[in-house]
């Protein structure tokens, strides 16, 4: 039998898809949805296990498959049920196969794989927030941010560190929505060109694997617009929270400048003059977002310092929200066709830093921006 190799069966499946299968799930937004997934599953395949050959795949593959997604559950970047839309996608591409003579099984369709993933009750209830330990440690960041002196990269840090909980705490967006996950090239980490800070929205790519609009309440976005004043990010497609990675932000600035046209000896020239962030700001270069498992060890940290721990174990981004928020699906829009900008003008700018040391240190007291949204 001649040797089908898994990416030209993918190929096969999303031309099939995109012009409708009666037999499948439905047409052309089947196939974009589902084209992400199936080409990731068939990379992970071949850097796992140097597997390309559909003939070859077994059900210990797909069970591995399961495993990883578990794992990525665990870690906060995927839910359960997105989990096991991914999982979907490729037992239906694996199905078609069957019916198509391809192949003379289903590998992924077993109890032995499909036992491997994982499901509601994988959430532990440590990863839940009671709103007690939400209040002690936005209070331990707020404080924080206040008490640095004005005009440090210290002060920066720490009202980074305030924003990023502040949007995990009051909105819905999800830790993999918000930051980088690695080896996924679509989510590439939230950038300050998907915030609108007017509507009072973020657009983010939801699990659903389309664009959504997401509300940013107030005490989300005023500690967020605070941030955005002391980062002073060059663009609007750099990253809410990029990383810190020295290795990780040399790498990207090299990269572009490659691509740029410059050679290397002019690129040496300039890593002499300055550092890597140095030549990202001067030259408008779009710094990565941090990742995942970079903002869970931030969180880990500042868990650590506020004295917030549920039996050892340190709060992760999914759980910020805490037990009784919900999933907040109902919040959530389709994005539409305008795409949403930033539009903070030098006003709004100036507003925020006049008010800004009154607004944070008072617990009760709220300035106008931070009075309940009526979105």
């Amino acid at each position: 039998m001649t040797e089908v190799a898994i990416t030209d069966a993918v190929d096969a499946y999303l031309q099939r898809k995109a012009v409708g299968d009666p037999d499948g799930p439905g047409a052309g937004a089947y196939a974009s949805n589902a084209e992400s997934i199936l080409r990731r599953w068939a990379d992970w395949l071949e850097r796992e296990h140097g597997l390309t050959a559909l003939f070859a795949l077994e059900v210990e593959h797909m069970r591995a498959y399961a495993e990883e997604l578990r794992r990525r559950t665990d870690r906060g970047e995927y839910t359960a049920s997105t989990a096991g839309t991914y999982y979907a996608v490729v037992r239906a591409f694996l199905s078609w196969c069957v019916r198509g003579g391809i192949l003379a099984d289903n590998p992924a369709a077993t109890d032995r794989a499909e036992a491997a993933l994982p499901t509601a009750e994988t959430r532990r209830e440590s990863d839940s927030w009671t709103a007690r330990q939400r209040r002690k440690l936005e209070r331990h960041v707020r404080e924080r941010a206040l008490e640095a002196a004005p005009s440090t990269s210290e002060r920066r840090t720490r009202l980074r560190e305030y924003a990023m909980v502040a949007v995990l705490a009051h909105s819905n967006v999800r830790g993999a929505e918000l930051f980088r996950v690695p080896e996924d090239d679509r989510r590439t980490g939230a950038t300050w060109d998907d915030v609108d800070f007017y509507t009072g929205t973020i657009r983010v790519l939801g699990k659903s694997q389309r664009l959504e609009d997401v509300p940013l309440p107030a005490h989300a976005r005023t500690p967020l617009r605070r941030y955005r004043v002391v980062l002073d990010p060059p663009s609007n497609d750099w990253p809410l929270f990029p990383t810190g990675h020295a290795p990780s932000i040399a790498a990207r600035v090299r990269s572009v400048f490659r691509d740029r046209g410059r050679d290397e000896s002019e690129i040496e020239a300039l890593f002499e003059d300055a550092t890597a962030t140095e030549l990202a700001r001067e030259h408008a270069i779009a710094l990565p977002a941090i990742t995942t498992e970079g903002a869970r060890s931030v969180l880990k940290r500042l868990c650590e310092d506020a004295g917030v721990d549920i039996d050892g174990n340190y709060l992760t981004p999914r759980g910020v929200r805490g037990e009784h928020d919900g999933d907040g699906d109902a919040y959530r829009r389709e994005a539409t066709a305008s795409k949403p900008t930033l539009r903070a003008s030098v006003l709004e700018q100036s507003i925020v830093v006049s008010g800004e040391q009154p607004s944070i240190g008072d617990d009760d007291g709220r300035s106008r921006d931070e009075q309940p949204d009526r979105n």
